[in-house]
């Protein structure tokens, strides 16, 4: 039998129960984590703003030629869709560019507006 512990000295092991430090880890904040857009993004959702990049989806107004609807761009021009019937299946659209409004196809009136980026 001592014979058998020689050859497999892995058995003579020891184990700890306990570990070194009791101490509660925790993850860190994600905000330490992040940098760069993700982080601006993060900031921006702390602050309050919960559609930091303007991606939902926004409701016609009037929409006539004295008081377009406005959409917000950080850029001279921006890719709109408008879905001119709420029974369409389909969306039309249109790039808007900074200072001239553009009528859709239904009759409605867009302006883009500066918006500062994040």
């Amino acid at each position: 039998m001592a014979t058998y512990w020689q050859r497999f000295p892995m058995f003579l092991r020891r184990f700890s129960l306990f570990t070194g430090g009791l101490r509660k880890k925790t993850m860190a904040d994600p905000v330490d984590h992040a940098t760069g857009l993700e982080k601006r993004e993060l900031l921006a959702r702390i602050s309050g703003n919960d559609n930091p990049f303007d991606l939902r989806l926004l409701k016609r107004g009037a929409g006539c030629r004295d008081s377009p609807n406005q959409i917000t761009s950080s850029f001279d021009a921006r890719l709109v869709g408008c879905i001119c019937n709420e029974d369409s299946a389909t969306i039309q659209w249109m790039w808007l560019h900074q200072g001239c409004p553009r009528r859709c196809a239904c009759g409605h009136w867009f302006q883009l507006t500066y918006k500062a980026p994040l």
